[in-house]
């Protein structure tokens, strides 16, 4: 059986939707009923889009992403690390919250974690490791250098540990100064 296609702007309403209680009500609490109830929807076509809550949730913060990485370039990687914060203005700290509920939510839900893996992780990653490599094209980083596969751990302990450690959210400010003081020396920059 063909499954119908949603609009983009209609996938989209659906992802923000999502997104918006999955910061209500966290991971747990969430259900398809309630995206369904909020998107005037029906739980079969929820279904027929997304085989499950995991792969819904995943899908949903992979689209609202506030920027793509694969479409940042500036010519250096000081600056597209820069970019990449610029553009998430706003985000770091929904984004922060967020993911803290998943990595308490990933230890009793394995299909949650295999699905974000999936469809958010991996290939974030793959984008990163690209505009790594344009870096060491480009001989801003030494290939063999060992922080290059540490960035987005990096990167991700920088949105966790602030709020953790100094009580306060990630921002543009506290991010950028985090990849002049941390990122950029890791990579001998």
């Amino acid at each position: 059986m063909r499954r119908s296609r949603l609009s983009p702007e209609r996938e989209g309403e659906l992802y923000e939707a999502v997104v918006e209680l999955l910061g209500e009500v966290g991971y747990d609490a969430l259900t398809m009923d309630a995206v369904a109830a909020r998107t005037h929807s029906s739980k079969a076509t929820l279904y027929r889009q997304w085989k499950s809550k995991p792969q819904l949730v995943a899908s949903a913060l992979r689209h609202t992403k506030p920027v793509s990485i694969l479409d940042v370039d500036t010519g250096s990687l000081r600056g597209d690390l820069h970019e990449i914060v610029r553009c998430a203005d706003g985000a770091p700290a929904r984004d922060a919250a967020l993911m803290r509920g998943l990595a308490q939510a990933i230890h009793t839900h394995p299909d949650l974690h295999q699905a974000l893996r999936e469809l958010l992780f991996h290939p974030e990653m793959s984008a990163l490791d690209v505009l790594l490599r344009r870096a060491v094209d480009r001989g801003e980083v030494a290939p063999d250098r060992p922080a290059l596969g540490y960035v987005v751990h990096m990167m991700c302990g920088a949105l966790v540990a602030r709020s953790l450690i100094d009580g306060e959210e990630p921002d543009v400010a506290y991010l950028s100064e985090y990849v002049d003081a941390v990122v950029l020396p890791a990579l001998g920059l």
